[in-house]
């Protein structure tokens, strides 16, 4: 599960902002069938555009689809044939070489192993309106570890372990490999950026601002609580989030914890969630502050200083005491109207004449003046509807996914040219 957990990781590590926009694609594959969670295959590959998934292919369904309306719309039939043709020689290229990876570590089939692999890159919009090639990514991860990736500059492949030592040799030994990666990064990826930017402009350009909660929730230690400031639903990532106590910036060496930019789920928005732990007596004034610049959004959200009652807490001693005397009090009334109902008391006593003089003795009760306590139960947590922007129509690019020939294709070079390991699967395997 770590390793899945990885794979989530691995699909977020490119920063975009208003500025930079970024194309990645991202294959994960497992070497035996996973469990049968919802949305984990054997095998998946997609493309992001600017963090936003714009195609998809599965181990299931074994076809290459939009994932954007605009993609639909602009693309031919023949992009999707061919992309999916491709899709299919990269699932049997992951397999071979996931088979490979496990024999050289010594590995059994008894855990289920990963192999990812992601490639990408990221331009900077000019004036002028046109991409200039900021970055490039070309990386492969096994089991959650970083095994090897491409160093643009140098034009030589980065070996962090052992294990992949032998792959780099391989690759670092096959010139065209090393041409054909970086011209795929620092042209062909970052026209087929250009292109689906334009394509997608009106969906790119039209920011959702973030819907800002502060609240509180109930911490380990009952005396304490949870302040958290969350900013959701909106686009791009790019964001400022900051907790303010009367004014002042709070940071790490206060206790702050971040969850980082998070996707949320698969409408392309994001999430962002900041708490710190305070005292619940705390009369300060807390702020939630976000600035979203691509939505011109700024909200400075004070806290009202609600709090969810701790099950692990005391009751108000006032309310304790209050609720005994006032039980104490009924109970005695009660006993003793049954008792004068019963003639035990206030009955007639005969006389020495034998007439019956009686006397009665009526006991008043005197109702204490007061006001019932009620411990109003606020709830532990806050709700948040996560609201998913409406889905918008705009225009789509035209080409195909078709391996190492790059002329109708935005995916990377086709595996089956360039895997990974190299012992007796192709020249380029791992």
């Amino acid at each position: 599960m770590n390793n899945i957990v990885s794979f989530l990781l691995l699909g977020t590590v490119v920063a975009v902002n208003c500025e930079l926009h970024s194309l990645t694609y991202i294959y994960t594959a497992f070497s035996k069938p996973p469990v049968e969670l919802p949305g984990i295959h054997e095998f998946t590959a997609m493309g992001q555009l600017d963090g936003r998934m714009i195609d998809y292919y599965d181990s299931d369904h074994k076809k290459k689809v939009p994932k954007q309306s605009w993609m639909e719309e602009r693309l031919p039939a023949e992009y999707w044939v061919k992309g999916t043709q491709s899709r299919q020689s990269k699932e049997q290229w992951f397999h071979v070489n996931i088979d490979i990876l496990m024999k050289r570590m010594r590995q059994n089939d008894t855990d289920t192993h990963i192999l990812q692999w992601m490639h990408g890159c990221e331009g900077d919009m000019q004036q002028d309106g046109k991409l200039q090639f900021k970055q490039g990514w070309d990386m492969y991860n096994y089991d959650g570890n970083d095994f090897l990736s491409f160093d643009n500059a140098h034009e030589v492949w980065v070996a962090p372990i052992d294990a992949a030592k032998e792959t780099k040799r391989k690759w670092d030994d096959v010139q065209v490999l090393k041409e054909y990666t970086r011209g795929y990064l620092q042209n062909e990826c970052i026209e087929w950026l250009s292109k689906f930017m334009t394509y997608g402009d009106k969906q790119l350009n039209n920011a959702s601002p973030p819907d800002v909660f502060v609240y509180a929730k109930n911490a380990k230690v009952s005396a304490n609580a949870v302040l958290i400031c969350l900013a959701t639903g909106f686009y791009p990532k790019d964001i400022t989030l900051q907790i303010r106590k009367d004014g002042r910036l709070l940071d790490r060496s206060d206790g702050v914890i971040s969850s980082g930019v998070r996707p949320n789920g698969n409408d392309g928005t994001y999430q962002r969630r900041d708490e710190v732990e305070i005292v619940r007596e705390e009369v300060a004034q807390y702020t939630c502050e976000v600035n979203h610049k691509a939505s011109k959004v700024h909200v400075q959200k004070v806290w009202d200083h609600k709090l969810p009652v701790h099950p692990n807490g005391d009751f108000p001693i006032g309310a304790v005491v209050g609720a005994v005397v006032a039980i104490v009090i009924i109970a005695v009334v009660v006993v003793i109207g049954v008792l004068f109902k019963l003639r035990i008391i206030g009955g007639s006593v005969g006389s020495p004449d034998g007439s019956k003089k009686g006397s009665k003795e009526s006991l008043s009760s005197k109702n204490t003046d007061g006001s019932d306590q009620q411990l109003n139960t606020v709830a532990g947590e806050v709700r948040v509807e996560l609201l998913k922007p409406e889905e918008k129509k705009e225009g789509s690019p035209s080409g195909s996914d078709s391996g190492l020939s790059s002329a109708n294709n935005s995916d990377p070079p086709s595996p089956e040219s360039a895997s990974l390991m190299g012992d007796n699967a192709s020249s380029q395997s791992v």
